[in-house]
Formats: structure tokens, C-alpha cells, sequence
């Protein structure tokens, strides 16, 4: 009896004091919903150091993708990919191969004539890893975490997918749910879903991307690369009851995985907080997200899935211009479909003017050497039928400083020999990627 006293004396103790670490943790989520300690609870893993960054390819990714994995199935998810995800390579320039994931579930529709069509979720599954540098002659390592990128819109994902499973019965068409991997590599994994995986890419009706969601503070978007049938659809979810309601953007806050879809002629829409100071960086951490407001998004955004699984099927519209990711007046024309492309200084090859250009008189802004910031920015160009460069902006960003650089550099260009189209100048839109690369001292 004594014995027993002192074990509930010392319990009493270790509750009070604050000491239980497993107590306080439960203390901790007190006030807290179901869905927000859970997307606590996988922001706090997949952004962990242990992960190191879920770079492509790596360690960190195929552990995101098991974890992925294991909660969707707890969840009563019916997952297609297996314990490690479904596994794909991407040839690198030296002839290394990059072995990377997509982890691949499905919720049955239950409409006799749509079940067999399909609505796509999808969450970016990698982040940019981590890297090495030497501080004061020591070798430390920098880890971008990536809670906000993409660790938010997976946890919204799974939470997602378990709210719709249970909801099964609201859901017309079917629901497939794909966290892709190495989606900052051109977004391979996606890619590689539409072109080599999925065979049912004729019945994809729609696609719902979700990408940077922490933020909430900052606005809540949907970009819908200007569709129609889509804005209609969100424009008439304003008139109901919403948690939170989303502002219809006409310029891409973010490129990500959306783009291989829209490439494919698929409707899609990317919901997203947009754009955030610690964006590409290893302040990127679980302490800057916002969970109340994630809820929100995500009560909406399942509102959203269930009206676009009964919908009728969205139309796919699109121009030349908006096709190549120019802006739109339709008398813009893309790279390829170019007769005579444009030239620099006497080539057609984007690389030249490059190297004898951009990166000639591109700086390096200070303040994103001290930050560590790196990476590639893709942006978007038009060369006119006088050869100016007009119309330049950022398709795919990795940081305001970094962005404003590439386009500024871009933007100073010297004349171009304009391209031709049935034996006339026409304007031509151009894609290309400035590289912002910090030297590692050994």
C-alpha cells in the first residue's frame, strides 16, 4: 500500500510540476481540434532535421513518403503505391541516375456514370535538402526544412484525404491523392505520373494542387491559369457559408506541380498562402505556420473537392501565349513553334546569351549570400517583333531577392534578332532558368 501511495504521490508530482514531458505535451494541445494537432504532429516530423530536408532523391524523401504513406493507410485509405511509394529515375548530365517517389492513393466516387472519372490532389512531397559550408573553418551544414514548403500543404493533404474517406458517399467522381516527389526538379514526379504511370489520363477531369499553405496571414489563394468553368465554381462557392474564402489570383503565385496537368490540357487550380520571407531558406521551420488558419483553408478546400467532384466536367481553355506561360492577347508565339527562332549575338541558342550575358552582368544580391540562398528562377520572357525584350517576370521563384535579380538582368538585355512565322516577325515567348549557385569553400 505505501508502494502504491508513493508511485501516485510521485505521478501527482511529475503532473504538477510540468516535468511529464508526455503530460505537458498533452497539455500543450489543450483548446486544440483533432485536425490541428494532427497537421502539428506532420509539419513537425516531415519539417524535422532528421528528414534533412527531403531533398530529391534522398533519405529524407523516401522516409516523407513512407510516413505519407503509413498515415493515409491508418486513415482507411486505399494507397496503390506500396510501402516506399511508386519509384521512378531521372537521368542527371552526367549520366547519374536520381531514384525518387510519388506515393499514390484513391477514394472511390460513388456516381454510377462519373466514379470512373477522377478528380487529382495533389502536395509537393520533396524540399530543396540541405548543404555544406565551411564557417570559420569548420564545416557546418545549412538544412532547408521546408515547413512551409512544402510540409503544410502534405499535412493538408492527409487530413484531406481522411475527411473525404469518411465522406465517401458525398463524392460523385473518384479521388486520387499524389504527393509527388522531386516536384523542384522540373516537376518530375508529376510528370512522371501523366506520362508513364497513370494510364487513365483521358478520365482526369480536374486537378487540386496544394503548395505552401502556412501562411495563412498572407491571403489565400487559387490560381486557376485563368479558367473559366473554375472561377465559376469558386465565385458561386462565395455565395455559401465558408470558413475562409480564396482570392482568384490572374498571376501564378508559385509554379509547381499544376503545370504538368495544365500541359495535359487538364483543368486544375493551385490553392496557396503565396509567397513568404523564409521562403527557399533554413528559417523555413514549424514555428511560422499559422494552424488555425490551415483549418480553415482546409475545410474549405474539402467544401471545394466536393462540389468539383459533382460538377460538371470543367472545359479546358487556353491560348498560344497562355500555353507557353506568356501572358495572354494570343499574338504571342511559343519558342518552338517559332520557323526562325530568335537570336543573340548571332545564335538561337538560349544558353549563349546565358553565359554571354546574364550571367556576365548578373550580382549576386548580398543579402541572399548572408541568408544562404540559392537556387533556379524561371522566368518568363517575350521578344517583339523588334527584338526588345518585353514582358519579363517570374515563373518559378526562389526568393524576392534572387527574383527581382534574374529579371532585372534579364529585363537589360541587348537587342535580339527578332523570330520569324510564315515568313514574318512575330513576338516569341521564351523560357529559361537563372542560376543562383554559392560556392562551397573547402
Amino acid at each position: 500500500m505505501r508502494k502504491l501511495l508513493t508511485v501516485i504521490f510521485v505521478f501527482f508530482m511529475c503532473t504538477a510540476s510540468g516535468l511529464c514531458q508526455f503530460r505537458s505535451a498533452e497539455l500543450g494541445d489543450l483548446g486544440r481540434s483533432e485536425v490541428e494537432i494532427a497537421m502539428r504532429e506532420h509539419v513537425g516530423y516531415l519539417a524535422s532535421a532528421m528528414l534533412e530536408g527531403r531533398g530529391a532523391g534522398s533519405e529524407g524523401e523516401l522516409e516523407a513518403a513512407r510516413y505519407v504513406t503509413s498515415v493515409l493507410e491508418s486513415y482507411g485509405v486505399d494507397v496503390l503505391s506500396g510501402k516506399d511509394g511508386e519509384v521512378f529515375g531521372l537521368r542527371g548530365g552526367e549520366g547519374d541516375t536520381l531514384v525518387s517517389r510519388n506515393v499514390i492513393a484513391y477514394i472511390p466516387g460513388c456516381d454510377e456514370e462519373l466514379r470512373d472519372k477522377f478528380i487529382v490532389i495533389s502536395a509537393r512531397l520533396d524540399n530543396l535538402g540541405y548543404e555544406e559550408y565551411e564557417d570559420n573553418g569548420n564545416l557546418s551544414r545549412r538544412t532547408f526544412y521546408g515547413a512551409n514548403g512544402n510540409a503544410s500543404g502534405l499535412a493538408m493533404l492527409m487530413e484531406l484525404a481522411r475527411k473525404l474517406s469518411i465522406n465517401g458517399l458525398l463524392l460523385k467522381r473518384s479521388v486520387i491523392i499524389a504527393a509527388f516527389g522531386s516536384s523542384s526538379i522540373s516537376d518530375a514526379g508529376a510528370w512522371y505520373f501523366l506520362n508513364r504511370s497513370f494510364s487513365g489520363v483521358e478520365d482526369i477531369d480536374a486537378m487540386i494542387n496544394l503548395d505552401m499553405l502556412g501562411t495563412g496571414s498572407n491571403g489565400f489563394y487559387a490560381y486557376t491559369c485563368s479558367n473559366p468553368d473554375m472561377n465559376d465554381l469558386i465565385k458561386a462557392m462565395s455565395g455559401t457559408l465558408q470558413p475562409v474564402l480564396p482570392e482568384i489570383v490572374s498571376m501564378e503565385p508559385v509554379a509547381s506541380d499544376h503545370r504538368a496537368f495544365y500541359e495535359k490540357g487538364i483543368p486544375s487550380v493551385l490553392f496557396t498562402t503565396g509567397m513568404y520571407r523564409e521562403y527557399n531558406t533554413d528559417r523555413d521551420t514549424p514555428s511560422i505556420l499559422e494552424y488555425a488558419d490551415m483549418e480553415r483553408e482546409l475545410d474549405y478546400i474539402f467544401n471545394f473537392a466536393v462540389e468539383l467532384a459533382a460538377a460538371p466536367k470543367p472545359e479546358f481553355r487556353r491560348s498560344r501565349a497562355e500555353d507557353a506561360g506568356y501572358p495572354a492577347g494570343g499574338d504571342v508565339v511559343a519558342y518552338g513553334d517559332c520557323d526562325v527562332k530568335p537570336s543573340f549575338l548571332g545564335s538561337s541558342d538560349p544558353s549563349v546569351f546565358l553565359q554571354k550575358w546574364v550571367y556576365v552582368y548578373l550580382r549576386y544580391p548580398q543579402e541572399a549570400v548572408e541568408a544562404g540562398i540559392q537556387g533556379r528562377v524561371l522566368v518568363n520572357m517575350v521578344i517583339d517583333e523588334r527584338g526588345k525584350v518585353t514582358d519579363v517576370r517570374v515563373a518559378k521563384g526562389v526568393s524576392p531577392l534572387l527574383d527581382a535579380e534574374a529579371v532585372r538582368v534579364v529585363s537589360a538585355s541587348p537587342d535580339w534578332k527578332p523570330a520569324m512565322l510564315m515568313g514574318k516577325k512575330v513576338k516569341c515567348g521564351l523560357s529559361l532558368y537563372v542560376d543562383f549557385k554559392l560556392e562551397r569553400k573547402r
